[in-house]
């Protein structure tokens, strides 16, 4: 049988780890509603998806795109609230989905539906799919009998975080295209360009020619590369795997999300990212009906930051003892001021989700504002690298050039 993990929530509202054996993720959590649990995610163990993965790599190769699960979204509330059954609008949006993904995915979450799970139960079985929030919300919903209402707010919660996504991406692509740029050249001069130099200024000087020590530097360093490449790219391509590894696990996440977070201009965007994040997702949750202590254990999950969630998981802890969620944050300088603020506006008017989605709107502004800022230091930054390294390299070679002519000369 396969292995699954999985995380819940006992009577007390308090989160729990663990992993069993059972034949599907919907035995897992018929086993845990049985004990009392809660299930917010259950996700099968990698050796286990390894030997499903034969089967499935026709159908689930590709990922579920952002726009169509925000189509889907959409599509699902304006069905719902006209009406029509959950049943039926899920079979219609199944056979119209141009994406195979989703198709697949929505078959089998008709089979779970049809067999008597709740919507939910059936989405929280693709986690990849569904994360713990979209989950969260629609169980909110079924609850609360307003699935259409909740939908139409998860379709913009998933717009909001895709353009902010989006934005990110778009202005990362120029500096890492100019510092690939920048490695190719440095790889090309140093391979090419500088060995035939050195025989040209060998050639003019004589082999006991007394160059510059730049000179000699980067002929040291061309030297080596031409000599040891087929040890400096494995070890390079190694080092760069090992560190991509290193850091998708939970103490390499942790150790790269406090070294960005130290980082000047960088720190500034992550935290206002990670305070829209917990903004929009934890005004959606308590929009909802989702409670305080749940909200905040999938906000903290959401938000795709350690040091973050390990903040809002304590601060979890301080609420179920009796304090205001306000007044925790407020001690924290990770999240600024006006959060607790409005937050303590909210808690007290009971608004909290509308307030939350104003500070929400604010910080994803600054967000768009920084990451101008921020794209336009870094690209005349990456030129004057560009322009520094191609003058060392001319410094490195003109030097001898003119010692050499003086010698002549004299």
């Amino acid at each position: 049988m396969p292995k699954y993990s999985y995380v819940a929530l006992n009577d007390q509202q308090k989160t729990i780890t663990g992993s069993l054996e059972a034949a599907d993720r919907a035995a897992v959590n018929n086993l845990l509603s049985r004990q009392g649990f809660r299930p917010i995610s259950i996700k099968q163990d990698s050796k286990g998806a390894a030997r499903s993965i034969k089967l499935d790599f026709l159908t689930k190769s590709k990922k579920v795109k952002s726009d169509d699960l925000v189509l889907f979204t959409r599509q699902l509330s304006a069905m719902i609230g006209a009406g029509v059954s959950l049943l039926r609008a899920l079979s219609s949006l199944q056979q119209n989905s141009e994406s195979p993904a989703l198709k697949s995915t929505l078959s089998e979450i008709i089979k779970d539906v049809e067999g008597g799970a709740n919507f939910a139960d059936a989405l929280a079985k693709f986690p990849d799919v569904f994360n713990d929030v979209y989950v969260n919300m629609v169980r909110a919903g079924e609850s609360a009998g307003i699935l259409d209402d909740i939908l139409k707010r998860l379709a913009a919660q998933q717009e909001k975080n895709a353009t902010m996504r989006k934005k990110i991406k778009s202005a990362m692509a120029y500096p890492m295209v100019l510092v690939g740029i920048t490695i190719l050249a440095f790889f090309g001069l140093m391979l090419f360009v500088i060995p035939n130099i050195g025989s040209m200024l060998t050639d003019l000087g004589g082999p006991d020619a007394q160059l510059p020590a730049i000179t000699m530097v980067m002929l040291a360093i061309s030297d080596f590369m031409i000599n040891f490449w087929f040890i400096l790219i494995p070890v390079l391509v190694g080092s760069v795997v090992a560190a991509f590894r290193y850091i998708k696990t939970d103490k390499g996440k942790k150790k790269f999300h406090q070294l960005t977070l130290r980082v000047p201009g960088v720190n500034t965007i992550i935290k206002k990212v990670a305070v829209a994040r917990f903004a929009r997702t934890f005004s959606a949750l308590i929009g909802a009906g989702v409670p305080v202590l749940e909200a905040l254990s999938v906000s903290a999950r959401a938000i795709g930051n350690k040091i973050y969630e390990e903040i809002l998981v304590e601060a979890s802890d301080e609420v179920k003892s009796g304090k205001q969620l306000s007044e925790v944050i407020s001690a924290n300088t990770l999240f600024p001021a006006i959060l607790s603020q409005m937050m303590a506006v909210g808690e007290e008017t009971g608004q909290t989700d509308t307030v939350l989605v104003k500070v929400a709107d604010f910080y994803e502004e600054e967000v768009d504002l920084a990451i101008d800022g921020i794209s336009s230091i870094i690209e005349p930054a990456m030129i004057l690298l560009m322009g520094g390294m191609v003058g060392l390299i001319g410094a490195s070679v003109m030097s001898p050039i003119a010692s050499l002519s003086q010698n002549i000369q004299g």
